[in-house]
């Protein structure tokens, strides 16, 4: 029994899928992210470019930059 238990837990961590990084302009008034860091949308930023996670760029509301649709 522990062995099954031990072979599904790492069965199942095996496969799951890594974050995604994305980038986002780290002005207070940004409302996109970025899959590129030298995307086209982030050339207006103003401030520093910063490397988060998609889940973290969707939690603060973010939407996906209209030049990578």
């Amino acid at each position: 029994m522990k062995y099954t238990l031990l072979l599904f837990f790492v069965f199942a961590t095996s496969f799951c899928p890594p974050e995604t990084t994305v980038y986002i302009c780290g002005s207070t008034g940004a409302k996109k992210y970025h899959l590129k860091e030298h995307c086209r949308g982030l050339s207006s930023c103003r401030s520093e470019t910063v490397k988060t996670s998609l889940k973290q760029a969707k939690g603060l509301g973010l939407s996906l930059c209209g030049w990578e649709d």
